[in-house]
């Protein structure tokens, strides 16, 4: 046993506060420090630890050395012999003979370096989920390292921080962290603090005032209603290692790309990640999609919000198991040849105590002026894009799904919402910018950063933008002042064709332009064409249910409309459930209407969409030059009284295709088009086809176009248009 020696004497205050978890540097105090005494010359160490009520505390040091502690006041206990700096335990005593042996968290240097906290202090740390959150990992002492989690956390308005859990019961003054200075960063290493463990942040707030919140940067949570965050490591291995290559070697405006939108609360309800992959990998292949694109997967805590109200922003939602067991999903989908899109919520946060909300007791990640921190319409709170360090947060978090997910691309909800200051409010509700304008600048910038970063650090993703004005330039390049987005959804065209298909058919022609419009403005942006899980609720109905006539003239009018979507220039994505023609709107609280595809009719349709999506998949005319006016041409858009469009697509080969689509209840005849090339034009799909349900009107495989010219092309041929029917042709 090193010869005792007189500890330095800390100040009774200081003492009060570490003991009461209240210190903003409680590692200054406690753990051990050299000091030198007057008469002579050290090492001295001075071991301090914080055990109240206990009987009797000792330090065991690395080499068995016990160092006796004395208690120096409030529950802290001090003692100091003539060794340097060393790896311990610290041994106490309750009741006698009751002994409790841990390893002292404040005997550890900080977890995060000057770098980490340079970046975090600028905005600019890309990868901010490697340095914040809860990670397991193992930290250097003194002679060894020891397995433990770091805890990191941004709270730049806050008087302490700690960490409490089941671990401490919920008791945080034992686990007080230590600020990192200006960086507004706080810091503990907990050693010996298991993956699995469930635990909060506690807050002492300018006021005075302790509030308990989750984890912003945790990488799990406990399953809702419950809110605590939870350690997590992830153990998967990737397999997808082939898909990542061609993803990155591959440009997505180039490739095939029909998108299966899916909650996947109510796909299978019940079934979790990993339970579901190998029902939905069958369902997508036998439907013939290209990529899945999920509702939101990161934690909320209600349901009902379909995932839109986000409070772990880098937590996959527990409710399906946990993140490894989407790892897995996704994992599966790659290496079945399905890409995974996700939606991605950076427009708004619910308030939540717990949560994002006034995180250190002052407006941190929203907006401090309620004209842009609210958002009136939904009750929730707007990010503040304007604090470079808000900003790197989302950022980071879209990297985050990208890249530990490897989700091939982010469909950003409500860009709208985001883009103007004046969205859903009233005068005097908003505040303009530096111009005077209502466009909000600093939304702007992020959307543009986020853009950017994510296609120059993972190419081959693509960043999908629901915006649902005509702002400008949403998928121009963010080095022309675009916002850099990869696709933005056409609403206009998803609200004139749905408002022109719910017509009977004897009204049509009063609406042909609904059905036409859209394609003055196709090639002014990259689009993808939605039918998503907004047109199919809150009254709405499902997609068969807007079509008018009987239940065959239903069925006939979606095979229609989807045939034209499915040709029109453009992505498509459709949500799930309309594939069979679901007769109930969607709701998240039950699965869809599955006992559906046991009618004959039904499943028919199922098979439609499947036979859809293969055509569409082996026809280069249909997406090779999607977004260049090049590879269309009008054949027929203004025959308003018969109900009927008619257009080319090309490939870079200039090999054509024809789309003609009968919306008219009864069928054509004799219906003359002017072609560009003379010879047999194969018929590739008929949507009315007796084996998808229809009544088999059709042209006998193909028709025979002559060098007769009509309507200023060289060639023509006659073609018989089914009732609601759209047919396809390519030229042999």
């Amino acid at each position: 046993m090193p010869e005792p020696v007189a500890a330095p004497v800390i100040a009774d205050e200081v003492l009060a506060a570490v003991a009461e978890g209240r210190h903003s540097d409680p590692h200054s105090v406690l753990g051990q420090h050299g000091f030198d005494l007057a008469q002579e010359r050290g090492p001295f160490t001075v071991i301090r630890t914080r055990r109240p009520l206990a009987d009797s505390v000792e330090a065991v040091l690395a080499d068995g050395t016990p160092v006796p502690l004395e208690h120096v006041g409030h529950g802290v206990w001090a003692g100091a012999g003539a060794f340097g700096p060393t790896d311990y335990r610290v041994i106490a005593h309750y009741n006698g003979d009751t002994e409790w042996s841990a390893d002292d968290p404040y005997r550890f240097a900080p977890t995060i370096g000057e770098l980490d906290l340079h970046l975090i202090g600028e905005g600019r740390h890309e990868e901010l989920w490697k340095s914040l959150g809860a990670r397991y990992r193992d930290h250097w002492g003194v002679a060894g390292a020891v397995s433990g989690t770091a805890f990191t956390v941004w709270a730049p308005h806050a008087r302490a921080v700690r960490v409490v859990g089941e671990f401490n019961r919920w008791d945080g003054a034992g686990h007080a962290m230590r600020s990192m200075g200006s960086s507004g960063v706080w810091e503990l290493f907990v050693p010996d603090l298991e993956p699995g463990t469930i635990y909060k942040f506690e807050i002492l707030t300018g006021s005075g005032a302790w509030v308990m919140k989750a984890d912003p940067m945790a990488r799990q949570a406990e399953i809702a209603p419950a809110t605590a965050s939870v350690v997590s490591v992830s153990s998967h291995e990737w397999r997808d290692g082939d898909w990542m290559s061609r993803r990155a070697a591959t440009n997505p405006h180039e490739l095939p790309m029909s998108i299966y939108e899916l909650h996947l609360g109510s796909w299978r309800p019940g079934k979790g990640y990993r339970e579901v992959a190998d029902e939905l990998i069958e369902y997508l292949d036998w439907l013939g999609y290209t990529h899945v694109e999920f509702m939101p997967l990161a934690e909320h805590p209600f349901g009902g919000s379909w995932g839109y109200q986000v409070t772990g922003y880098f937590a996959a939602t527990s409710r399906y198991g946990s993140p490894d067991d989407l790892r897995y999903l996704i994992d599966r989908l790659h290496q079945a040849g399905v890409g995974v899109l996700m939606d991605w919520v950076p427009g708004h946060f619910p308030k939540d105590d717990w949560a994002l909300a006034r995180f250190d007791g002052e407006p941190l990640y929203e907006h401090a002026d309620p004209r842009r921190g609210e958002q009136l319409d939904w009750g929730t709170y707007v990010f503040d894009y304007g604090n470079p360090r808000v900003r790197n947060f989302l950022v980071a978090n879209a990297l985050f799904w990208l890249e530990e997910f490897h989700v091939d691309g982010l469909r950003v909800d409500a860009v709208a919402s985001m883009l103007y200051l004046d969205y859903s409010r009233e005068e005097g509700q908003w505040e303009p910018n530096i111009y005077g304008g209502r466009e909000n600048l600093e939304a702007i910038g992020f959307l543009q950063e986020v853009s950017a970063t994510a296609y120059k650090r993972n190419p081959g993703i693509v960043m999908i933008a629901e915006e649902s004005t005509s702002w400008p330039g949403v998928t121009a390049p963010t080095s022309s002042g675009g916002l850099g987005f990869g696709y933005k959804w056409n609403m206009g065209w998803m609200h004139d064709t749905l408002q022109y298909i719910s017509k009977d058919p004897m009204y049509r022609s009063h609406h042909h332009n609904d059905l036409t419009f859209s394609f003055l403005y196709a090639f002014s942006e990259h689009f993808v064409l939605p039918i998503s899980h907004d047109e199919v609720v809150h009254g709405k109905g499902s997609l068969i249910r807007k079509m008018p006539g009987d239940h065959w003239q239903q069925l006939a009018n979606v095979r229609a409309y989807l045939s034209y979507m499915w040709a029109h220039p453009g992505k498509q994505l459709l949500f799930m459930g309309q594939e069979f023609g679901q007769l109930s709107e969607w709701s998240e609280e039950r699965g869809l209407d599955w006992w559906i595809l046991d009618q004959p009719t039904h499943k028919q349709l199922a098979e439609f969409v499947g036979a859809l999506n293969r055509g569409y998949r082996s026809l280069p005319q249909l997406w090779q030059l999607d977004d260049d006016s090049a590879g269309f041409e009008w054949v027929e858009g203004g025959a308003a009284s018969e109900n009927i469009i008619a257009f080319l697509r090309y490939d870079r080969e200039r090999r054509p295709l024809l789309c003609i689509v009968n919306f008219a209840g009864r069928p054509h005849d004799g219906f003359r088009v002017g072609l560009p090339i003379a010879g047999r034009w194969r018929e590739v799909l008929n949507s009315d086809a007796t084996e998808f349900g229809g009544s088999g009107v059709g042209n006998l495989g193909g028709v025979e176009v002559t060098d007769a010219p009509w309507a200023g092309r060289p060639a023509s041929g006659v073609f018989t248009l089914p009732p609601l029917g759209a047919v396809w042709f390519t030229l042999d």
